[in-house]
Parts: structure tokens; C-alpha cells; sequence
């Protein structure tokens, strides 16, 4: 179940990477979803630094 989670995030933060490459989205708005993604999903750490 574990893996299952973590795969779920790690494939919504990285379509919310795309989002900010392509400037579809603010910095701001990328650190508050990013936050929001963390909470949701009871991430500690960073995890693609």
C-alpha cells in the first residue's frame, strides 16, 4: 500500500513540475500545491532533492 502512495505522489509532483516549466503556473502557486500534495500524502522530506 506504501508503494502504491508514494508512486501516486511522486507521479502528481512531477506533473506539477511540468506545470511549472511550462509556466502554466506561479512559483507561489508551485510551493503552496507542492505543500498541499506533502500534507495530503504525509511527506516528511523532499524527496527530489
Amino acid at each position: 500500500m506504501e508503494g502504491k502512495k508514494l508512486l501516486r505522489y511522486s507521479l502528481q509532483l512531477s506533473m506539477l513540475k511540468q506545470l511549472f516549466n511550462k509556466k502554466m503556473i506561479s512559483e507561489s502557486e508551485y510551493k503552496i500545491i507542492e505543500n498541499d500534495l506533502k500534507k495530503d500524502y504525509r511527506v516528511v522530506s523532499n524527496i527530489t532533492t
